[in-house]
């Protein structure tokens, strides 16, 4: 069973070691987020630009790999997490999900099933089979792109690609999403989907201020620095 106490205790360290401010219904949310990829594994962090989906996300995983390097095993969630970000609007559907030349009819890997891949050979290597692994979709929800993730997102675990591939995606890998909102998502989409969502009061405007602050104290009294 997880210890929440554990975990807010490392999330906290995580915090103050990038010179971020301990708000505690920010830390909440990065529970929550926890707690969400405990029953799915596939998750959304929603929320508009500036309400720290990113930290959310990124404190999550560094927080995780700091227990597990502090000999907190007992859990299974204690584990180094390896992220891999990709942005799905910054390239073609074939380059995604893979596509067949239509000239030569040879079949060109995409990022996604390469990824998928990648997680699967990772079971297999020992050095590398302890390590959770997240594909962080960081961008846009478009109707196109996020259909073809179903398979992949419902209990099957299945990345069905136009090749005929089928790849099992492995236990170890979680599927993330950071979207500003799901306006285009259809309701199969979303059913298949935990949801972490953000608001601006989760947040506010006076950590942002802190963390400035502490950053700019630090460059001015850096040695060697004028005071």
């Amino acid at each position: 069973m997880i210890d929440y106490g554990l975990v807010e205790k490392s999330i906290r360290s995580v915090l103050r070691s990038e010179k971020k401010q301990e708000v505690k219904s920010f830390i909440t949310k990065i529970i929550q987020l926890l707690e969400t990829m405990q029953v799915r594994h596939g998750n959304m962090v929603v929320g508009t630009t500036g309400t720290g989906k990113s930290t959310v996300t990124h404190t999550l995983e560094k927080a995780l790999t700091k227990l597990y390097n502090e000999g907190q095993r007992h859990d299974p969630w204690y584990k180094p997490v390896h992220v891999d970000t990709l942005n799905p609007k910054a390239v073609t559907m074939g380059e995604l999900f893979g596509e067949v030349n239509k000239f030569t009819n040879e079949w060109t890997e995409g990022i996604v099933s390469k990824l998928v891949k990648d997680a699967v050979e990772a079971m297999d290597d020992e050095t590398q089979a302890h390590k959770k692994r997240w594909i962080l979709f960081d961008g846009p929800v478009d109707a196109l792109w996020i259909e073809n993730m179903n398979t992949v997102l419902d209990d099957n675990k299945m990345l069905c690609l136009s090749s005929g591939q089928r790849i099992k995606m492995p236990e170890t890998c979680t599927m993330l999403f950071e979207v500003n909102d799901l306006k285009v998502a259809s309701p199969a989409t979303v059913s298949r989907c935990g949801m972490v969502y953000m608001e601006p009061v989760h947040l506010g405007w006076q950590p942002l201020i802190d963390t400035w602050y502490e950053e700019m104290k630090q460059e001015v009294l850096e040695p060697g620095s004028a005071v």
